[in-house]
């Protein structure tokens, strides 16, 4: 029979993977999006944050906890 590891066991994602002289916002501070992009896969619709977050292309955010930031794109302006 296998056994599974218990998460809490398993190792953790830094808590950023900035080093930036500057280093960039924490994911969890309120502006995480501003932080340097380490990895961009635009076919695909996301990019990855130094701080760990993903952020994706319709604007919507994997943040490294697991929690989701729901899309939230600006509304356009009507004439």
């Amino acid at each position: 029979m296998r056994t599974l590891t218990p998460p809490a066991a398993l190792p953790r994602q830094p808590r950023s993977l900035c080093t930036h002289r500057q280093l960039c916002p924490a994911a969890d501070s309120p502006d995480h999006e501003a932080a340097v992009v380490v990895a961009a896969h635009p076919e695909q619709g996301w990019s990855l944050l130094c701080n760990g977050v993903l952020l994706f292309e319709d604007t919507g955010e994997l943040l490294p906890d697991g929690r989701i930031v729901a899309p939230h794109r600006p509304l356009t302006a009507t004439a």
